[in-house]
């Protein structure tokens, strides 16, 4: 139980996919105007960033290494991905058209969010169990979607404000996402 408490910790904040390993910064930067939009794209994220890392785990586990196709597990993991994502494009189409409206263009790029991937190749790499790796994926996702509600938290309070002509725009939301990674690196004393 430690140790599961420890894996989602350290994905969550210590780690954080977009804060310090800098993977989904497209869906991070594109999404985040609005917190509403934001955390939409950050459940839909949790759904498959958990639901990808328990079944690349049990493929991986039950199917590759058994077999020796291990050097297929890329490849695998991608059909897995673009399987749920469709899943949960459907599941959003038919039962929260709104959500789905607002995510745009967001929805289907969690197919080739680099995070997704990222998480089920490192589960693989750091030598997780299946819980192990279904927890890394809830730990990722959590950490993902605090990071994605909180830049559009910001970044809704920045544009109450007078920003300075040159930092309008790309440049002060890229200076907000600096100052997050800066500030979850504070979290590094806990891993």
């Amino acid at each position: 139980m430690k140790n599961l408490i420890l894996i989602i910790v350290s994905t969550a904040l210590v780690n954080n996919v977009v804060l310090s390993q800098f993977l989904g910064i497209c869906s991070f930067l594109g999404v985040s105007a609005q917190k509403k939009a934001s955390l939409s794209l950050g459940l839909a994220v949790t759904a498959v960033l958990t639901v990808s890392s328990l079944v690349a785990a049990l493929l991986y586990q039950y199917a590759l290494l058994p077999l020796h196709l291990e050097y297929l597990k890329t490849i695998v993991f991608i059909l897995v991905i673009a399987a749920l994502v469709q899943m949960v494009e459907m599941f959003l189409k038919k039962n929260a058209h709104g959500v789905y409206q607002s995510l745009g263009i967001y929805l289907p790029l969690i197919t080739t969010n680099c995070a997704v991937l990222g998480v089920a190749l490192t589960n693989v790499q750091n030598g997780y169990s299946i819980l192990e790796s279904t927890v890394a994926g809830l730990g990722t996702a959590v950490g993902y979607t605090v990071a994605i509600v909180l830049l559009a938290a910001i970044r809704e309070h920045i544009d109450q404000e007078a920003v300075p002509a040159p930092f309008r725009g790309a440049p002060i939301v890229l200076l907000c996402a600096t100052l997050m990674a800066m500030a979850f690196m504070g979290f590094a004393s806990l891993g």
